[in-house]
């Protein structure tokens, strides 16, 4: 008969051994080893690959030149289609090994929320390289996860901004986003901030496709008929990329003024007309000013061009600075530590109250764990100096701005917000 109860301690005891162990190694290991996590297929493979190929190029780039104080960086990548439960057992299984030290997670909210306990108990640094929801660091007591690029608030906020900066005569908006976290908290923070910059507007119309849907004529039909004067969308990958190819040609692009939040992802793969607005939910734009005064963006960008035949888009450059992120920390630890390879625990305190110069901006670790970015947005145009779609009358709204104090309900800070508020904000065309 096998002892059932015996194993199971056996294992724990042996996974605490290791935990034990990562937590005060201080020898430098024969490689960094660490888990990302990224949808690698599946419809959020849209988004997930640039993440994936960004992280690719960046370790090259990275071993190319010694690695980090001399050790060489591998990954281990976890799909995240596989599902929650998936996601989970391959963190703890990554989590285990005291050779992975950090872990780049997640792209999907709801497995940064799933996995953010477990980081905590495991006590292994772990960085959310997208994760947008405002919910993940809400409790401001995190010892072990962070977010170096943002949340929904500042990125939600800066949309309401810029539209009635750019049109302050709007009344009527329609929202079609997806039907899950992500979609229904950027209409709550979207709806909060008109709401409070402008009260009069009316929300004539709330849809929510089911995630990886095909087909949206029924949507399209009902915001064509419904012609409110703004239609808003977080839709995302190839969500986005078929409601813009569907929208465009029954007209919705000329009836409407279109937010499209993610917008910047599908430039170079569909064809938007002029004067749709759109960002990239942060400071990760390859053509901004300040990535193309940045040689070592200009650089990766080239690099990236070259090995995946398109430009890097958002995601592309979010998991490219968590990985300068990463590094970084590493480096104030090992000055810390007077040389020493540092451990998890010191790790962690390494990245935290942070300030990161990163390919398109800085990153500062407020001490929730949050990240404030700066939020760039602008509206498609054609450039002769571009070929196809590029982003213009671009305005940069600076993160502390758009981000209410740690520990402070964020719905109830945006209802706060007031026109004055935002007429004291940078102007679109201001971001040269």
């Amino acid at each position: 008969m096998v002892n059932v109860t015996g194993g199971l301690a056996s294992v724990a005891f042996a996974v605490a051994v290791g935990l034990a162990a990562a937590c005060s190694a201080q020898e430098k290991p024969g490689s960094l080893n660490f888990g990302i996590f990224t949808f690698t297929s599946g419809a959020a493979a849209a988004y997930g690959m640039p993440g994936k190929n960004a992280a690719d190029l960046m370790i090259d780039r990275i071993n190319a030149k010694g690695g980090i104080a001399g050790v060489p960086l591998k990954a281990t990548y976890v799909d995240e289609a596989q599902g929650a439960q998936g996601v989970i057992a391959e963190y703890r299984r990554l989590a285990a090994d005291p050779n992975n030290q950090v872990m780049i997670a997640a792209l999907s909210s709801a497995n940064c929320l799933a996995l953010a306990p477990i980081a905590e108990q495991l006590q292994i640094p772990t960085v959310g390289w997208n994760c947008d929801t405002h919910q993940l660091l809400a409790d401001g007591k995190g010892k072990y996860v962070f977010r170096p690029n943002g949340n929904t608030v500042p990125e939600f906020v800066a949309y309401a901004i810029y539209l009635l900066q750019r049109n302050p005569g709007a009344k009527s908006v329609a929202i079609i986003n997806p039907d899950y976290a992500f979609g229904h908290d950027g209409a709550v923070i979207f709806k909060a901030a008109l709401k409070a910059l402008k009260p009069d507007i009316q929300i004539v119309a709330e849809l929510y496709p089911k995630l990886g849907s095909p087909n949206y004529q029924t949507e399209i039909s009902r915001l064509t008929t419904t012609r409110p004067d703004v239609v808003f969308s977080n839709l995302w990958g190839a969500d986005l990329e078929n409601f813009v190819r569907q929208a465009e040609p029954r007209g919705l692009f000329r009836s409407s003024q279109v937010i499209l939040a993610l917008g910047e992802t599908v430039l170079q793969r569909v064809d938007l007309p002029d004067g749709v607005i759109v960002g990239v939910l942060g400071d990760g734009w390859w053509m901004s000013p300040d990535a193309r005064a940045n040689p070592a963006a200009a650089d990766f960008s080239r690099a990236y061009k070259d090995r995946f035949g398109e430009y890097p888009v958002f995601p592309s450059l979010k998991m490219a600075n968590s990985l300068i992120y990463i590094q970084a920390a590493y480096e104030a630890a090992m000055r810390r530590n007077g040389g020493k390879w540092p451990s998890r625990p010191e790790l962690a305190d390494a990245m935290k109250g942070s300030r990161v110069a990163t390919l398109t901006g800085t990153t500062v670790t407020r001490a929730d764990n949050d990240g404030v970015v700066d939020q760039i947005v602008g509206v498609t145009a054609r450039s002769s100096g571009q070929p196809g779609v590029t982003i213009s009358d671009m305005v940069r709204y600076r993160g502390d701005e758009l981000m209410p104090k740690a520990g402070t309900d964020p719905i109830a800070w945006i209802s706060t917000l007031t026109p004055e508020f935002a007429s004291s904000l940078p102007k679109p065309g201001s971001y040269k």
